[in-house]
């Protein structure tokens, strides 16, 4: 059976009003309704760009120990984080995994590989 949640490590983590670091989580893949239902939100109708915020707030499942990500969770994090997350989030959308298929540039061997987290 093919996996739908994928863990993570974010590279700098989000830092609550605690001081606490949340660097470890749980994305899950996305639904055509998860893309579609963003689209009706005004704050993406003002803003497109605001799309992603949206959707990563609702296919992030866990995040350290926060006990819900909303957007505002999303619009927290660092720069490299939000990056780190679209990126993820478009490979296993698009794979259905994390893997990356690579070519050997040596013995033109084809395998598959997992990415290690920045930072780990």
């Amino acid at each position: 059976m093919q996996p739908t949640e994928f863990e993570f490590v974010l590279p700098h983590g989000l830092i609550d009003a605690e001081g606490t670091v949340h660097r470890q989580g749980t994305m899950r893949m996305a639904t055509a309704y998860d893309e579609i239902a963003p689209l009706r939100d005004p704050r993406v109708q003002a803003n497109p760009g605001y799309l992603v915020v949206i959707l990563l707030a609702r296919v992030v499942t866990r995040l350290g120990n926060l006990e819900q990500i909303t957007p505002k969770t999303i619009e927290s994090l660092f720069s490299t984080d939000f990056v780190y997350l679209q990126d993820l989030y478009q490979r296993i959308n698009q794979n259905g995994h994390s893997r990356f298929h690579v070519t050997c540039p040596h013995c033109e061997g084809e395998f598959e590989v997992e990415p290690v987290p920045v930072g780990e």
